[in-house]
């Protein structure tokens, strides 16, 4: 049982007071999309780390990996049911006992399931090159896979083939033109044993992070109309152990640099064209297990929430955080399941957040960070705002882009609707804390472990949006005019 803090509120004028404020005029460009998501944009994985897996001197999986997960804690469940649906991919080697166990947890508590094949099966490792697998992809195990998965009628949105096998950064890797070959196998093998067009699972690849050439070279090879959705992977904090892990989530600079490999990724996209554009189909910010200082803190929704803005505006369709529940970096406590803060700000972002992406500017400190979207049910528009500052609040104004022609003036936006509000902040202003606070309420889950109500404040659309110092907040715009969003 978890007792319910009444001082949140207290907490949070006392900091803002501390504070000072800065104007600034946020422009929202309406007239059209820049960017579309999949309508399930937000997604985590399930991984497969046995108890014993150890980092930096921490054993911190215990029974969280897929393979010994006790499926049956309601916590869990309440978590996954209260996405309807959420997207979740799983991978490893799994008996088809325990496969059985998770399709009947994965279809009765609504989940759209990616699943990731083993690409290196039937290969050998080369006697000449360290880490080079050799060799075609055999494809027999998938094949009876796939044969008992679709006898039991069990549902797969997804296969993704492989696990970070390119490049020179990883323990194993395959050549991109050998990968191209063999996933063109693959799909032929979806092709045959899924007959009906509809429901035919998408192959995603290479799961891999991002290299220019290799990526370039693997997607010749396959051609178009293989690979439906290009997947990578992103650990763009460093080693889990970094004592410079918070300083880095806090810098606006720092975060910027991994534009560079949306921007790469977005670039092979439009090359080559594949159905549904790129994946981040693996990010954790941190790596080997996130970071145990950090990664269950409310300081990580300043990176984490960061990222699916930026993947969003770079066309990204979805967006995987590792992990669900593992290590450190789990959206869950692995041992309790109570909900990390990072947990609300992926469900608000799911529950607000359309797929139709809107371009953003303004003029301020860097601290800031802002992504618009069309709103998830209704034609309004949803914003995020991050402020990275620790000592500034900012006083939000809206404008709206005139179409056509940039040189005439902005209209000021004038809202005659209350919009909806949704303040996140740590529960005692320290951002290293593990409790989040909603609109100044501390959110726990109830003695029943659900979920909480996560209900915005309305506000009146004539007041500027307050933007607390260290704290993110979604606001849904009720009246805005936006015909990308009608």
């Amino acid at each position: 049982m978890y007792f319910k803090f009444t001082f949140c509120p207290i907490i949070l004028l006392l900091w803002t007071s501390l504070s000072f404020a800065q104007n600034v005029n946020v422009v929202i460009h309406g007239a059209a999309s820049i960017a579309k998501t999949d309508d399930n944009f937000v997604c985590v994985t399930l991984d497969w780390w046995p108890a014993e897996k150890c980092d930096y001197n921490q054993c911190h999986w215990g029974k969280a990996g897929i393979l010994n997960l006790d499926l049956r804690y309601g916590a869990l469940i309440n978590a996954i049911k209260a996405f309807n649906p959420l997207r979740i991919k799983v991978g490893g080697c799994l008996s088809m006992e325990r496969w059985d166990q998770l399709n009947r947890f994965f279809n009765h508590n609504g989940v759209k399931l990616t699943f990731g094949l083993n690409a290196l099966f039937g290969r050998n490792e080369s006697q000449t090159e360290k880490g080079l697998w050799i060799g075609d992809w055999q494809p027999q195990n998938t094949r009876d896979f796939m044969q008992y998965t679709i006898s039991k009628g069990y549902k797969v949105d997804s296969y993704e083939f492989g696990n970070q096998l390119s490049g020179s950064r990883m323990g194993a890797k395959v050549d991109a033109k050998q990968y191209g070959k063999d996933v063109i196998v693959l799909k032929n093998l979806v092709k045959e044993l899924y007959a009906h067009p509809e429901t035919q699972p998408k192959v995603l690849g290479p799961g891999a992070f991002y290299e220019e050439k290799w990526f370039n070279t693997f997607l010749e090879v396959s051609g178009q109309g293989i690979v439906d959705g290009l997947t990578h992977h992103i650990y763009n904090l460093g080693p889990g152990d970094d004592p410079d892990m918070m300083n880095k989530i806090l810098d606006p600079s720092y975060l910027n640099q991994v534009s560079q490999t949306y921007k790469g990724v977005s670039d092979v996209v439009n090359k080559f064209r594949p159905q549904l554009g790129a994946w981040v189909s693996e990010s954790g910010g941190a790596l080997n297990g996130g970071s145990k200082d950090v990664s269950r803190t409310f300081a990580d929704g300043f990176w984490y929430l960061d990222q699916m803005g930026m993947a969003s505006t770079y066309d990204q369709k979805v967006f995987c955080r590792q992990a669900l529940i593992d290590g450190n970096y789990g959206l869950l406590n692995a041992t309790t399941f109570v909900p990390n803060p990072d947990y609300y700000g992926a469900l608000l972002w799911h529950r607000l957040m359309g797929s139709t992406v809107l371009a953003v500017t303004k003029e301020s400190d860097p601290n800031l960070r802002v992504y618009a979207h069309c709103a998830k049910k209704k034609p309004w528009v949803s914003l995020i705002f991050i402020n990275l500052s620790k000592d500034r609040s900012f006083n939000i104004t809206l404008s709206n882009a005139k179409p056509g022609d940039a040189g005439k003036p902005n209209y000021e936006f004038v809202g005659k609707q209350n919009r909806e509000e949704y303040h996140l902040r740590a529960l005692t202003g320290d951002i290293k804390d593990d409790i989040v606070c909603l609109n100044d309420v501390p959110m726990v889950q109830t003695d029943s472990e659900d979920i909480p109500a996560m209900d915005p404040k309305l506000v009146d659309a004539s007041k500027p949006i307050s933007i607390a110092a260290q704290s993110i907040a979604y606001v849904t715009i009720r009246d805005f005019e936006a015909p990308a969003c009608v």
